[in-house]
């Protein structure tokens, strides 16, 4: 039995992931839950899974939660300190880390410190520390196994092969709502536009972010630490089918991809069960009634995301922290309607051009540049 902290329990990847367990008892105990202010279905959580330990984020939740859970059964911490604390109990084997943003990266650096192994859903935890995480991963025992279908896709494509014979790995995208679309087409684009997802039932920042090619851009930052590949090696595809989550090319031609249906529990379920599989119960592929896989060139153009993030990859040091943050920082205003669709690529360049790289990388020097990268955002709305 495998004893697990999900850090985000109440977003749509730590939902999931209790679905499995669900079905699962018998293979998974819970020992700590995490929730950012979603107070209702935490409580529901605690009381269906009795973890050991439960953790929320602002002093309101935690009062709540102290006034309606028993202290016996299930301790109630906050804030990062609980993050952390959770992350690296002994009786903990695996981290399940899916919350949202730069929250993520101390208590991951604390699991692999720990030596527990990590099912990383947390785009920001390798894009802005990715050097900081491979150099802990060098002292520790631990292992990153993906959550996010392309990194999982690449993950399993790669399993039994000699690194050396990699010619590149291929990112499939989905291209979001707005495939095919060129610029004069997007000036009009509202939120709830582009929260319209094709294929995928996923969380307002990153569905933004997928119609942006943003999402794309992380992952290939993403990729590039978690197989140590340099950019050079790294493509983006589009995809509309979301059949194919991605491929390896190896130098003698052969190409290998991992398919199945688009739901999300396929990923999950094997970064949990990892390096065993087990049988699904969330569907199969039929090959029949999905007959047609097209291929597309991601337009860059139109989508200037993607490029950006190639960008800031090659330049590496805090460079992909400003493209994260001003990025963040541009959704969240997009949502809240101050700024237009287009500009959200407007302003990660501007971020990014106003920046001087700096490649002393510690936790300390990410969180100021993180810091300073959303303040300037806002300044340039204001």
């Amino acid at each position: 039995m495998k004893k697990i902290t999900i850090l985000g329990s109440t977003g749509s990847i730590g939902t999931q992931s209790l679905e499995i367990i669900r079905n699962r008892k018998e293979d998974f105990k819970v020992i700590a839950l995490t929730a950012n202010s979603n107070v209702k279905l935490l409580l529901e959580q605690i009381k269906e899974f009795k973890p050991q330990y439960a953790v929320v984020m602002s002093d309101e939740s935690y009062k709540i939660l102290k006034n309606k859970v028993d202290q016996n059964e299930t301790k109630i911490l906050k804030g990062l300190e609980g993050l952390i604390y959770v992350s690296s109990l002994d009786d903990v084997e695996i981290v399940l880390t899916s919350v949202v943003g730069m929250i993520g990266l101390k208590p991951t650096i604390a699991a692999i410190q720990a030596g527990k192994d990590i099912a990383l859903a947390n785009k920001e935890t390798l894009v802005v520390g990715g050097q900081i995480i491979s150099n802990e991963l060098k002292k520790s025992n631990s292992k990153i196994i993906p959550v996010d279908s392309e990194h999982c896709a690449l993950f399993q494509c790669l399993q039994g092969q000699n690194k050396k014979d990699v010619k590149r790995l291929i990112l499939t995208a989905s291209g979001g709502p707005f495939r095919g679309k060129k610029k004069e087409e997007l000036k009009t684009v509202t939120p709830e536009m582009a929260l319209r997802h094709p294929n995928w039932s996923m969380g307002k920042k990153i569905s933004i972010d997928s119609a942006t090619l943003m999402n794309k851009a992380l992952e290939v930052i993403e990729a590039h630490w978690l197989f140590d590949v340099t950019y050079d090696k790294i493509d983006v595809v589009l995809h509309p089918q979301s059949i194919i989550h991605s491929m390896v090319e190896y130098c003698d031609g052969s190409i290998l991809a991992q398919l199945s249906e688009t739901n999300m529990q396929h990923p999950i379920q094997y970064a949990l069960d990892y390096p065993r599989r087990n049988i699904a119960n969330f569907g199969y592929l039929d090959l029949i009634k999905n007959n047609t896989l097209t291929f597309e060139e991601p337009d860059i153009n139109t989508f200037e995301c993607l490029s950006l993030g190639f960008e800031a990859g090659k330049i590496g040091g805090t460079m992909p922290t400003v493209l994260n943050a001003a990025n963040e920082e541009a959704v969240n205003l997009f949502l809240g309607k101050k700024i237009s669709f287009l500009e959200i690529s407007e302003i990660v360049k501007e971020a990014m051009n106003h920046h001087v790289t700096s490649y002393d990388l510690t936790l300390d020097k990410i969180l100021e540049v993180e810091l300073l990268t959303r303040n300037y955002v806002n300044s340039l709305v204001k």
